[in-house]
Parts: C-alpha cells; sequence; structure tokens
C-alpha cells in the first residue's frame, strides 16, 4: 500500500491519547502506525493514508484533543523508507559512514529523516522514536561520507538548530555488532 502522507500527534494525557486514536479512526481511512503511551504520561499517535484522508483524521484528532495536543505534523509525500523505519522493518543496509540525528522531537526525527533521505543517497539504518528516549527521536543513515554529511544538512534544515548530529566516517566492525 502507497502511503503518501504521514501523521503525527503527541497528547499530554495518555487517557485523552486513546479517545484522540479512536476518533482520528472513525473519521478517516488511515492506518494507525503506533498508538502508545511514552514518558512521562504522554500519548503519540502515528499514522498514514492518503493525504486528504490524512488531513481529515488531524481534524478529528485536533478536536477530540480538547486543548490536550503538545505536538502535531502533517507530512505529504514522506519518502518511501519512512513508514517501514518507523514499523522497524529495516533490512540491515552495507555501512560505509554513519550519520545521527538525535531531536528533541518526534516531530523532528521523522521531518529530519524524510529529509535526510530526500537531499542525499543514504539508506536508513535506524529509527527510533520516544519509548526510552524520554520522549526525543533519533535516527541513524548510511551511505559514503560526503552523502551522510549531505544527509545530515538536510535534516538540520528542516529539523532546527536545536538537534544534535554526529558522522563515524568508517564504524569499526566491534562496534556495529551491538550498536543496532
Amino acid at each position: 500500500m502507497n502511503h503518501p502522507a504521514l501523521a503525527l500527534v503527541e497528547i499530554t494525557s495518555v487517557a485523552r491519547g486513546m479517545v484522540v486514536c479512536d476518533a482520528l479512526v472513525k473519521r478517516a481511512i488511515v492506518e494507525v502506525l503506533r498508538a502508545h503511551p511514552v514518558d512521562p504520561g504522554k500519548y503519540n499517535i502515528l499514522f498514514v493514508g492518503p493525504v486528504a484522508e490524512v488531513e481529515e483524521a488531524m481534524d478529528a484528532a485536533e478536536e477530540a484533543a480538547a486543548g490536550t495536543m503538545l505536538d502535531r505534523l502533517l507530512l505529504p509525500n514522506v519518502h518511501e523508507a519512512v513508514v517501514p523505519a518507523i514499523r522497524g522493518a529495516v533490512k540491515r543496509p552495507e555501512i560505509v559512514a554513519l550519520g545521527i540525528v538525535e531531536t528533541h522531537t518526534l516531530a523532528g526525527s521523522i521531518v529530519g529523516l524524510d529529509a535526510a533521505l530526500k537531499a542525499a543517497e543514504v539508506e536508513v539504518v535506524e529509527l527510533r522514536l520516544a519509548a526510552g528516549l524520554a520522549g526525543k527521536g533519533y535516527f541513524v543513515v548510511t551511505g559514503e561520507q560526503h552523502d551522510v554529511e549531505a544527509a545530515l544538512e538536510a535534516a538540520v534544515e528542516r529539523a532546527g538548530s536545536d538537534v544534535m548530529t554526529e558522522i563515524i566516517p568508517r564504524p569499526h566492525p566491534d562496534f556495529l555488532k551491538g550498536a543496532f
């Protein structure tokens, strides 16, 4: 199934988050990728579908949130590798150079990854969102070093300057055994 739009809703209440998730799937035909509580007592919902359906679901989410929406993201024309990365269905590519981007928000990680993938010849190694990260997110991409540098530059430009980036030019095999 092609998923041209991706959305994220972050709610400040677990209970209200469940209500919001129910409301958005009742309003529009979308696929919920993740809906779960995260520390400190927030609820995140990630969903995909055709642009018009995702927009309609987002409207329902905003109505149902009743002032508890902390963050939101609507990303039409998302890169084809972002949804599998959210699902954790990334096949481990050959590692050349690694680029790591850490953001303070889930939305920042998602838009940063989308921008990185669209800007350069890189592949996703890993995407982690919120769980065990106090609401933060990070992603790792690989490719030739010049491509990784271009990808990270695009990610920072799109996700904002309040991100941390690192490049590991030639990761040691022992590091790679336990890193992901």
